[in-house]
């Protein structure tokens, strides 16, 4: 092979490797900080301070890290644009796939970024009633602080689901290719709990 054949192989091969190097980076640090609970405390007004509180929070809900898995109907999306979730896969009965297509089948117990799937051992759906995708900050609002759609919670229990899950701590940590939520997880369970000890008012 001519060696300025050769040359110009391993330029593109560089070049890609490189390339390849700035996603990765891009994707574990590109994260939109959050304001904490104190930022919010110059509203004197109660309910007006614990509704911004969880207006700030909404930046996570509605982040694309969990409107994919919460989404508007019976199928995941994926990626940064929330596209259709490839191979096609429905919920199943349980959440975590049809028994011919189970979420584990792909999704094992940690991000595989060779492949780009993401791992948990609890990778599933979330259940239909906590459909968040398409939704205001504010219906998400009243939505979570439903136990009927909340999973069967307090709202003082969300301040561990959603500051500690491992789970929903993936959002933060989510692999190549992908934004993280905005934030951390500490700061998106600090500023759940400033909005239930201010009352758990909802946007409008």
């Amino acid at each position: 092979m001519p060696s300025d054949t050769r040359f110009r192989i391993m330029a593109v091969l560089i070049a890609f490797a490189t390339s390849l190097c700035a996603g990765y980076a891009a994707s574990e640090s590109a994260s939109h900080a959050l304001a904490s609970p104190e930022s919010f405390a110059g509203i004197e007004n109660v309910e007006q301070r614990s509704a911004a509180i969880f207006t700030e929070l909404g930046k996570v809900l509605t982040h694309p890290r969990c409107t994919n898995c919460h989404p508007a109907g019976d199928s995941p999306r994926q990626g940064d644009i929330s596209r259709m979730h490839q191979p096609p896969v429905t919920r199943g009965a349980d959440g975590h796939g049809t028994a011919a297509m189970r979420c584990s089948i792909c999704h094992q117990h940690a991000n595989f970024d060779p492949g780009r799937v993401p791992g948990h051992p609890e990778w599933h759906l979330a259940p239909r009633e906590m459909a968040w995708a398409g939704k205001t900050v504010g219906e998400i609002c009243q939505q979570i602080r439903d136990p009927a759609r909340n999973g069967g919670r307090k709202v003082e229990e969300l301040i561990e689901h959603i500051g500690k899950d491992t789970l929903v701590g993936w959002a933060w940590h989510p692999g190549f290719g992908r934004s993280p939520a905005p934030g951390t997880q500490a700061q998106a369970g600090a500023l759940v709990e400033a909005w239930v000890k201010t009352g758990a008012a909802c946007p409008p």
